[in-house]
């Protein structure tokens, strides 16, 4: 691990709150946070010495930085926790756009500085508005007025992507990164890729999903019952805690935390980290393989189809993606991988003319245009 780490996450414990899925009194209006609720949330992590909160502009379409404000900073003194928000780089259309932004958060919030400020989500897809809107130079800017302590970006793309990004911004001080068992080898997300390009540049990392918005927590049958034969008083959650929090360069895991409850498990969890060791690393692997088996297109990625589409669809990519969509709990995760890939020159699945050529060589006798519909409607309605 190196030194870097240590000291920009000094005196931290390794739980953050994500401010992203807030406890509501109408699923329907992410506006209307439950603030009794969340007090209460907040008042538990803190008396059991946890104080990273990270929010962002987009939050709860906007209130997640107001909430944290009334239920926080007014009531805490401004040493005893640090903040992480985030330029939301997607929604610039002008320079000037940043600035006005960035003092609206600090408003929103109400401090004078953020100890954490990331640049959100850094892609393929949002390239000019972080190279002809110069995204880095302005939080270089603010950080140098004190108004940001650490600098850093948020990321779900190719490895070599983040490659480039970091090698072309060696001021950036840590990043925030989808990790967990599930996606550790998935041909998409490419997180054990992505971690590995982390560790090339001695950066601290951040984990966001580490339990893939629940569905590592609402697992199949089965791989509960290998978890439980382990170890009968271990929780699920924990599984997926200690998968990440075992990676050398990992210092901290965000939770979106709905409730008490499970503010108190994660805690625990935390609290009772247990390293990984190799019989544990065996059951994940087969834990992994049962919930696999539960996708919806039995695409093995063979690739037979590809050289016989007349347009030229990558099938077996867009079939991962949404399988992997699929295993969620929550409708957007997978979604900006899709845009980002179809950002580039890549065919759409609903550039499919039905020529039915793909049938004829699929080993899996998959209905592949049919498929290719429920794809685009996924992901494109």
């Amino acid at each position: 691990m190196c030194v870097n780490i240590q000291d920009i996450f000094k005196d931290i414990k390794p739980l953050g709150f994500g401010l992203m899925r807030l406890p509501v009194d109408d699923e329907d209006d992410l506006k209307t946070i439950n603030i009794d609720k969340f007090t209460e949330m907040i008042d538990t992590f803190m008396d059991h010495g946890f104080n990273y909160f990270d929010t962002a502009y987009i939050y709860h379409k906007g209130c997640s930085e107001k909430v944290l404000k009334k239920t926080l900073v007014a009531r805490y003194p401004r040493n005893s926790y640090k903040i992480a928000d985030k330029m939301p780089i997607f929604d610039l259309e002008c320079e000037e756009d940043m600035q006005r932004i960035f003092d609206e958060q600090l408003q929103k919030v109400g401090v004078d500085y953020f100890d954490y400020y990331l640049l959100h989500n850094v892609s393929t897809k949002h390239m000019k508005k972080f190279t002809e809107i110069d995204s880095f130079n302005f939080i270089k800017e603010m950080k140098k007025q004190g108004k940001i302590k650490h600098i850093g970006i948020s990321s779900h793309d190719t490895p070599e992507f983040l490659d480039k990004i970091l090698k072309a911004h060696p001021e950036i001080e840590f990043i925030q990164l989808q990790l967990n068992y599930l996606d550790w080898q998935d041909a998409n997300i490419q997180a054990k890729a992505c971690y590995d390009i982390a560790c090339k540049y001695d950066l601290p990392v951040i984990v966001m999903e580490p339990l893939k918005g629940g569905s590592l927590v609402n697992i199949p049958q089965k791989g509960v019952e290998l978890f439980k034969e382990y170890d009968a008083d271990k929780s699920i959650t924990s599984w997926a805690f200690d998968f990440n929090y075992s990676l050398d360069n990992v210092v901290m895991m965000l939770s979106g935390m709905r409730n008490l409850d499970e503010v108190n498990e994660n805690m625990h969890t935390i609290d009772n980290f247990t390293p990984m060791n190799t019989e544990k690393y065996k059951i994940i692997d087969k834990v992994r393989d049962i919930i696999l088996k539960t996708i919806e297109i039995p695409c093995t990625m063979c690739g037979y189809c590809l050289d016989h589409c007349p347009v030229g669809i990558n099938i077996a990519k867009y079939f991962s993606l949404y399988n992997t969509q699929k295993l969620l709990n929550h409708k957007h995760s997978i979604a900006m991988y899709y845009r980002n890939y179809i950002s580039q020159p890549n065919v759409k699945p609903s550039e499919c003319i039905r020529c039915m050529k793909c049938i004829d060589y699929c080993p899996q006798n998959i209905d592949i245009p049919s498929y290719l519909i429920k794809v685009t409607n996924t992901f494109e309605s």
